[in-house]
């Protein structure tokens, strides 16, 4: 136990098992399946996680049935294939002191038929949230037969060495479209009254339970009120898992927050949504329970805010699933003592449910280690075999990691950075509206660093000729790249430069985020980079800032580049609320004096507005200068990062801990 958080590091009872600790490490699609099975990207990324001491994994969900497959990277349904590679993952993890649960789910009406290839089984045949098609009611036998393969899910998992599953019932999937009167409109034994909603789910766990036994823990993932009119109240929800309870069907239950219906940004909350977001509806469940544990999920994220949820009895374990995504080693950094040293989540959304969205393996923008533990030996670094003289020129993102991880390894590592503080571009970032938690990144940054005894020289600029006599033994450019001042739109390639981008009422986003320029009142800002943050952040600090701001755009949705990160929808609703004015599918064709000609790309017409300043958001560029001048150099150069091709901080990141763990 931690004298600093009493609460969170007791143990707890749960069935049959005692768990170590509070911390879950909840479900999550991961997307890392080999041909529908658990293989060596998946082990080493639950493993990485038990190794750093987390109480309670729920594993990345499986579909019990065909009709459930929702992503590529699903594990295979209704296959026995999958036992020995998940018994690999338990046993392994189970080896740390970790309970091992298993997630299984069905999202009913909401499937995707793409990846399925099957129709929607749903109670009543209502439409998709997901995309435009209509679901299949199910008959009593297809009821059943679900009820069954909910069953045999299971039984793979407590032949896979499971200590238990966790049947889905959140976001308005398939076990809550059965509870809610808005998504089962049947008029059998399934329908009608509570009971006969009830009946699929009571069906589930007294099937699983029979199956299973009495050693074997089920909880269950449920949410909130259903956002829309005539959905289930908290109320509905908590009569629902009293009932449950009393039947001593369910052994825990976590609650998720947002839904299917109309509010999906929630389910994985950005930085737009307050901290500790799912604590509310916890309490009121755990105030109802009389017998089941009670999780509390959603933006809770520091040691501090779960000791906090605990110690006041909202909850009794606090699911930390980005937290020990960015930091695999979150609790027993915080049991022994270390805070300081957990790399925090900032809440991006960008690489774990961004990259889920566009079908990729999750990873994340903080620790490029994640999903490549099973190839880095986890996420600590391997001390290197013979430590050398590292000069690292540039402090931004791609420059700390490299110096941290060279550091750590035992490399004797000078950071010069020709600014006055370390972050390089990132911290500009920091001071868009609500992302201040990059510079809780930075400030870790700062922290391990001098940790590892990086000498830090800062204001500092260095040229190719002192480069070449500093004695190192290998130097890492990452210098990053200039903002583009030219103008230039993909739109009109033609244009190699905006006509009229050299006057004096033009700037780019860099000069207003560092405050060297304060555009006039009203603004027109160009954005050619799809809405990503440097774009529409700043268009947000302006309107804060109480500029009118217009966004010209050749993109054909505002802030379209952030919707796989679930920060699209949240921007726009800003977008309107700070009176921010999106002209979609336009080019700005010249700039002369105060007037810009648009010119909307799908009819060529041409329209002449006055604004008082022109802040452009484009690609920067690379200065390639100094690593043209070490093309010679007596030591190994590598160029990294924007130095290399000005892209984003994750790759930044990922390509400056790569190249330091090969030095």
């Amino acid at each position: 136990m931690s004298a600093d958080y009493p609460t969170l590091f007791s143990p707890l009872d749960l069935r049959h098992k005692v768990l170590k600790n509070r911390v879950v490490f909840g479900p999550h699609t991961v997307n890392m399946s080999q041909e529908g099975l658990p293989g060596e990207r998946h082990f080493g990324y639950y493993r990485e996680r038990a190794r750093g001491g987390a109480g309670m994994i729920v594993v990345e969900p499986s579909p019990p049935h065909r009709t459930g497959v929702l992503t590529r990277g699903n594990f295979l349904a209704e296959d026995d294939a999958v036992i020995p590679h998940f018994r690999r993952i338990t046993e392994e993890c189970k080896s740390h002191g970790t309970v091992m649960i298993h997630q299984i789910y069905h999202v009913g009406g909401h499937g995707d038929q793409d990846n399925s290839w099957e129709p929607y089984w749903s109670p009543s045949g209502f439409p998709s949230m997901h995309d435009p098609w209509g679901s299949h009611a199910m008959s009593e036998a297809e009821i059943e037969e679900m009820i069954e393969a909910f069953v045999q899910a299971a039984r793979r998992d407590k032949e896979a060495g499971f200590d238990g599953v966790e049947v889905y019932a959140a976001y308005n999937c398939l076990t809550d479209q059965f509870w809610s009167p808005l998504t089962n409109r049947r008029e059998d034994k399934w329908g009608g009254s509570l009971e006969n909603r009830m009946r699929f789910s009571v069906a589930v766990l007294e099937g699983i339970r029979r199956m299973a036994g009495e050693d074997f823990i089920i909880g269950m993932t449920v949410s909130g009120a259903e956002p829309t009119p005539a959905g289930l109240s908290l109320a509905d929800k908590q009569e629902i898992l009293s009932i449950l309870d009393e039947k001593g069907l369910t052994d825990y239950v976590s609650c998720g927050v947002g839904s299917y219906l109309h509010d999906f940004s929630k389910i994985v909350p950005s930085f737009h949504f307050d901290m500790r977001l799912g604590e509310s509806d916890a309490e009121a469940y755990k105030s109802v329970l009389r017998n089941a544990r009670v999780t509390a999920e959603g933006r809770i994220k520091t040691p501090e805010n779960a000791e906090d949820v605990l110690s006041q009895g909202h909850a009794d374990m606090v699911s930390i699933v980005r937290g020990q995504i960015a930091e695999p080693h979150w609790v027993a950094k915080a049991q022994s003592g270390n805070r300081a040293d957990i790399r925090p989540c900032i809440s991006c959304n960008q690489l774990c449910i961004g990259r889920r969205f566009r079908d990729y393996y999750a990873s994340c923008l903080v620790n490029p280690s994640v999903s490549r533990e099973h190839e880095w030996g986890g996420d600590i670094p391997a001390p290197a075999k013979a430590p050398k003289e590292v000069l690292v020129v540039g402090g931004g993102p791609a420059g700390m990691e490299a110096a941290r991880v060279a550091a750590e390894r035992g490399h004797r590592v000078r950071l010069v950075e020709k600014q006055a503080e370390l972050g390089g571009q990132f911290r500009l970032a920091a001071g868009q509206p609500e992302r201040g938690e990059i510079g809780q990144l930075l400030t870790w940054y700062q922290h391990q660093l001098e940790k590892h005894q990086v000498r830090i020289e800062l204001r500092q600029e260095i040229d190719a000729d002192t480069i070449r006599e500093s004695g190192a033994d290998a130097v890492i450019l990452a210098s990053g790249s200039r903002p583009n001042r030219d103008g230039f739109q993909r739109s009109l390639m033609h244009l190699d430069r905006l006509p009229g981008a050299d006057q004096d009422n033009v700037c780019t986003i860099h000069d207003v985020l560092d405050g060297s320029v304060i555009p006039g009142t009203n603004v027109l800002l160009l954005d050619d980079i799809d809405g990503w943050w440097p774009a529409s952040g700043t268009a947000l600090h302006l309107a804060q800032q109480r500029h009118m701001v217009t966004v010209v755009t050749a993109s054909e949705k505002a802030a379209g580049k952030l919707d796989v990160s679930l920060t699209g929808d949240t921007t726009r609703a800003r977008f309107m609320q700070m009176g921010v004015e999106v002209l979609l599918a336009t080019s700005l064709e010249k700039w002369e004096g105060n007037t810009a000609t648009l010119v909307n790309l799908y009819t060529g017409d041409r329209e002449e507005r006055d604004f008082d300043s022109l802040v452009l958001a484009c690609t920067n560029a690379r200065d390639t200068t100094l690593a043209d001048a070490l093309t010679d150099a007596p030591m190994p150069v590598h160029v990294l990062g924007d130095a290399m091709a000005p892209r984003t901080a994750h790759m930044a990141i990922y390509e400056a801990r790569k190249l330091a763990l090969e030095i």
